[in-house]
């Protein structure tokens, strides 16, 4: 029997009255949630939901939803990504996407697979609003048990994952590598810890840590990466990892410091320094998915501790001439790597590939020159090249980490993730689609 309640997408001129119209007096009602089952602007996890329903207030276990409204004019493959995020971080089965004019209905599998179930224009609602019901409807719902996201099996089958970005020359884009891949694996819901080995700190700042420039506010000289390293038996990692305050979605940050550079004489002395950074992660092998080491551009012992500890090694390059001699040192390096893991019985370290960073947009770059870089790369240093994720040089993504809030009469740094900064910029979906490559190729999918 389908539902005698009636709606007319032309009656939605903008968001609000898609909200009001449709979800509120047609949508809810008809899936048979009264006002007591769904909240609206619901704050959750730093997140504002547009709506969120649950088919009973008692019971925890039950499927829930989120709903996402967008204006008329907005096509809904642009507000994807941020539903998908809602839905893997907070672990919400469902969520419904609408503009007023389409609807999409989308279901959270185990791994955080978001698959489309259904999808109309909603001309057409009367004739499937009783279908939607059967995947959605609160009737349903409170006879499922929510299974599919239980975080336990999430876990057993998760494995920390531990990759070294690395590149022995300067200046190639690995600290907005590092930053920004970290904030789209954690909107893909992955729990992020990033490791900077850098004493540059330049991704220390970029994740929104750094007092450095007054004495009295640094508040990391007595509590960052060098109390790792150099302690066996204190200074685990949750006793270094800080809150980053960069990224709408959380990612714990182990942060360096320009004194770094004084102790690497000091480390040096130390026989298990190469080798403590991975004991104390192995600790804490249950607590993340994703691991990323940020590595000075060097071949300096803090590069080797960060290769050390890693399982994969992505490296970011412009591609230019000058990036391109390092690779031979690249190379060397790995193979010194690999002989220590052997030594001391860890698997050997697994390059991803170079990932071509900071490329011009120019047509004709890279129709010719860009090709035959690629082309040459691969050949002379058999070093796969990541072409399918090229991140190219966009004023959006050298401004979102140079962004500043007035405090007084100061400035104060206040970096952002590209998608924190502009969500729906063409940076944002090259680093998402790097996320994606990156997960595929170390097992997270």
């Amino acid at each position: 029997m389908k539902t005698s309640i009636q709606f007319k997408p032309e009656f939605c001129r903008n968001e609000r009255e898609v909200e009001s119209k449709f979800i509120v007096s047609y949508l809810l009602p008809a899936l048979g949630y009264q006002i007591n089952m769904w909240q609206q602007e619901k704050k959750a996890n730093r997140f504002r939901l547009d709506f969120f329903a649950y088919p009973d207030q008692v019971t925890d276990d039950l499927p829930k939803i989120v709903i996402e409204a967008k204006h008329p004019n907005r096509p809904l493959s642009d507000a994807y990504d941020q539903l998908k995020g809602y839905m893997v971080t907070l672990k919400i089965t469902y969520g419904l996407l609408t503009n007023g004019r389409e609807i999409r209905i989308y279901k959270q599998h185990i791994n955080h697979s978001i698959k489309l179930v259904f999808q109309c224009f909603l001309r057409n609602i009367a004739e499937h609003i009783e279908h939607i019901k059967t995947l959605i409807g609160r009737d349903v719902l409170l006879s499922k048990k929510l299974t599919i996201i239980n975080k336990e099996i999430i876990n057993q089958e998760a494995k920390m994952k531990i990759i070294a970005i690395y590149h022995n020359k300067g200046g190639v884009g690995k600290t907005t590598t590092v930053v920004n891949l970290a904030a789209a694996l954690a909107f893909r819901g992955k729990r992020i810890l990033v490791i900077d080995l850098d004493s540059q700190a330049n991704t220390t700042f970029a994740t929104g840590l750094i007092n450095f420039g007054d004495e009295e506010k640094d508040n990391l000289r007595d509590n960052y990466v060098i109390h790792l390293l150099r302690s066996q038996d204190s200074y685990a990692i949750a006793d270094v990892a800080r809150d980053s305050r960069y990224s709408s979605h959380p990612v714990k940050v182990i942060p360096a410091h320009i004194r770094l550079m004084y102790h690497e004489d000091e480390l040096n002395r130390l026989d298990y320094t190469r080798h403590i950074l991975w004991k104390k992660l192995n600790a804490v092998k249950d607590q993340y998915d994703v691991v990323l080491i940020d590595t000075p551009p060097s071949l300096n012992l803090y590069a080797r501790i960060g290769l050390n500890t890693a399982e994969y090694l992505l490296i970011p390059s412009d591609l230019k001439p000058f990036a391109n001699e390092g690779l031979e040192n690249v190379k060397s390096f790995i193979n010194e790597i690999n002989g220590f893991k052997e030594m001391v019985s860890l698997p050997k370290l697994q390059v991803l590939g170079i990932l071509p960073n900071k490329v011009s947009t120019n047509p004709r770059f890279l129709n010719k020159t860009f090709k035959e870089r690629v082309q040459n790369i691969e050949q002379r240093y058999q070093i796969p090249v990541l072409s399918e994720c090229t991140i190219y040089d966009r004023d959006d993504l050298a401004k979102c980490l140079d962004q500043s809030v007035e405090l007084g009469e100061l400035d104060v740094a206040d970096p952002r993730s590209i998608f924190d900064f502009k969500a729906n910029s063409k940076s944002a979906e090259e680093f998402f689609k790097l996320a994606d490559v990156v997960m595929s190729k170390v097992g997270l999918v």
